[in-house]
């Protein structure tokens, strides 16, 4: 994945609360392992009418929301179960990160490790985001900032890991096999001792 830092972008806003993996990517569409192509299928069964069309009230099919990084959406995002299918299908649509007063923890976790950022805001700054469709902001991760329409700032919360990972582009278990000598050195130290008298 590749660090991310700032994020400046418009935003698209999906105010619905509960939004759970099936909605974000539903279950008929987790038929591969590949990222890439799933963001043709995110919110498909809202994207799209009973003849695949698509609906042109949906906020992603606006015109003004084409190119925008940051999804503003309600409460309690990517409930339900842990696919992570459905930060493949956002990423792989365009987005970089979403922003929400509650985001599902075993989603906040897929998110990070697929580069996708996972901003938790306070209830008021979360309305003026969702007042203002299409506004431009900017998500500082190194600060753990959200610049706001009216020209305030919201803070955000990542555990220190998850920020470290974000920002060096570097996951899990890159930082495993970078610490692959010293955890040679140590399982040598073991063996050492086992065979000791």
């Amino acid at each position: 994945m590749e660090p991310v830092v700032r994020i400046a972008s418009r935003t698209v806003v999906l105010p619905a609360d509960n939004v759970d993996t099936d909605q974000i990517i539903p279950a008929r569409f987790l038929t591969g392992t590949r990222r890439d192509g799933l963001g043709a299928s995110l919110f498909a069964d809202w994207r799209r009418d009973g003849a695949g069309e698509l609906r042109a009230d949906f906020p992603l099919n606006r015109p003004e929301a084409e190119g925008a990084r940051i999804l503003v959406a309600g409460a309690n995002f990517g409930c339900g179960s842990s696919r992570e299918h459905a930060p493949w299908a956002l990423t792989d649509y365009g987005f970089a990160a979403v922003v929400s007063p509650s985001i599902a923890d075993i989603f906040k976790g897929n998110a990070v490790r697929n580069g996708l950022v996972p901003v938790e805001i306070e209830a008021s700054a979360h309305r003026e985001l969702l007042s203002r469709p299409g506004a431009e902001i900017v998500i500082d991760v190194e600060a753990g900032t959200v610049s706001l329409p009216d020209g305030g700032s919201a803070r955000f919360e990542l555990p220190p890991f998850a920020r470290r990972c974000l920002l060096t582009g570097r996951g899990p278990l890159d930082f495993l096999l970078e610490r692959e000598p010293a955890i040679l050195r140590y399982e040598q130290g073991q063996d050492d001792v086992a065979e000791a008298p």
